[in-house]
């Protein structure tokens, strides 16, 4: 049976991978549930976003369902309680990038808090 850290490390993992479904990025409703109030993020291409700003993006249609993005090499760890973090590599149509992402255990559930890529060879 997993423990406690194990339970949130697959929570986080679940939340990452539901917002890499081209299906839920195209819902702004679905997108919201899962990032937290002050998310941030620093994209691959260096732009600072904020959930408004995220939430414009997916709203406009601006995500092509036809695309998934490949995930490899995905792993988490718990820095605190009710804080994991994750790491993994994603490829977007040949755009290879290192994510880190940071997620928080809300009153509301899991809830994506920090997201950072870097472009990769």
């Amino acid at each position: 049976m997993p423990d406690e850290s194990e339970r949130a490390v697959q929570a986080a993992i679940e939340g990452e991978l539901r917002l890499l479904d081209p299906q839920v990025r195209a819902s702004p409703v679905q997108v919201s549930e899962l990032l937290h109030p002050d998310f941030t993020e620093i994209g691959a291409s260096g732009r600072l976003w904020d959930a408004e700003s995220i939430l414009t993006v997916t709203s406009a249609g601006m995500v092509s369902p036809d695309s998934p993005v490949k995930v490899s090499k995905m792993s988490g760890a718990v820095l605190a309680p009710g804080v994991v973090h994750l790491t993994y590599f994603a490829d977007n149509q040949g755009r290879r990038a290192r994510r880190s992402s940071l997620w928080r255990l809300t009153e509301a559930g899991w809830r994506l808090y920090f997201h950072q890529g870097t472009l990769s060879g």
